[in-house]
């Protein structure tokens, strides 16, 4: 029986998963928008991901890394729970051996990771300002009347980029809206904001950080041609941008769950029948401190599965009742 294992990465915007095979060959993948119900989304996302699922194969381990990592780990029943930068790091150096800067931008974040010899050794991340996202391209591609897929297409037919102020989604619209009444052409305004996306995102997220190639770019917005294009004029060297651009988060959870279980380990993965039961997710204020913890409760058919958010692990310590689920 073959081994696969599975990877997942919720994020604030999208959830994705990954199937891959014992070589961390992606064989299968979803990417679907988290819609602010991660477990909703990922139980739909592993019925999917369970169809597609060979007759002759094991989950062998289960990786879990993005915003609501914790959550998610304790209700598929993960054997790795890591960080989105470890997370995506490691997917970088599977498909570019050697890489040493990876560039990422999502929907409302970004990141930069700085590897040398394989280890991460700096890291900066933008969860503040929209102007260096995928949320700024989206609703300039709005409010310009054209689909977000055409975007980099026509910013690659500028001839002469116009320069856009891009250190603040506001002011970039206002200056957007000057450019336009100024009477110069699309392609130009799009190729400028593609610049001033870059110009952003390396004034801030990669401010003080040794950007050397190999480079590689991942992550939703690097699907953008314009912004491929603008960030290699801007660094002046060649910028990769894998296949599985946009699960890079989940194959590198994915690839961490195999390192993580020793040969004859058992995975704690609930199987994908999981898809189907009722989870509930609770909050409640702890006020015995000064602190005043917000702790969440996860439970599962009245069972409660895992409880965190405190400072000093009152709460966490607490005896939980195992759940199992019939793979």
């Amino acid at each position: 029986m073959s081994k696969i294992y599975l990877g997942i990465d919720v994020g604030s915007v999208s959830t994705n998963l990954v199937m891959a095979d014992t070589d961390n060959q992606v064989m299968a993948f979803e990417y679907l928008r988290t819609r602010g119900q991660p477990i909703q989304v990922v139980q739909e996302g592993l019925r999917k991901l369970g169809s597609k699922m060979p007759q002759d194969a094991k989950v062998a381990g289960v990786g879990v890394t993005g915003s609501a990592r914790n959550l998610i780990g304790v209700a598929v029943g993960a054997d790795v729970v890591k960080n989105e930068i470890t997370a995506h790091a490691i997917a970088a150096d599977l498909v570019e051996p050697g890489v040493q800067t990876v560039l990422e931008i999502g929907g409302q974040d970004s990141k930069i990771i700085v590897l040398r010899h394989g280890v991460v050794v700096d890291f900066a991340m933008n969860t503040v300002c929209a102007a260096g996202t995928g949320s700024f391209l989206d609703h300039q591609a709005a409010r310009l009347g054209i689909p977000i897929e055409d975007f980099g297409s026509l910013a690659l037919k500028s001839k002469n980029p116009v320069h856009i102020a891009g250190r603040c989604s506001v002011f970039a619209e206002s200056d957007m809206v000057h450019k336009q009444q100024m009477g110069h052409g699309i392609e130009d305004i799009i190729a400028g904001l593609c610049d001033a996306l870059v110009r952003n995102y390396l004034n801030n997220v990669g401010k003080g950080k040794e950007i050397l190639s190999p480079v590689v770019f991942q992550g939703g917005v690097a699907a953008n041609v314009g912004i491929k294009a603008a960030f290699e004029k801007a660094l002046e060297c060649e910028v990769i941008v894998p296949e599985h651009y946009h699960v890079m988060g989940a194959l590198g959870a994915a690839v961490l769950a195999r390192y993580s279980l020793q040969e004859g380990d058992v995975s704690s993965f609930r199987g994908f029948s999981l898809s189907d039961l009722e989870f509930e997710a609770s909050t409640f204020t702890c006020d015995g401190c000064p602190n005043i913890c917000e702790i969440v409760n996860l439970s599962l058919d009245g069972k409660l599965l895992a409880r965190w958010g405190g400072r000093c692990g009152k709460w966490e310590d607490l005896d939980t009742e195992p759940v199992t689920v019939k793979s």
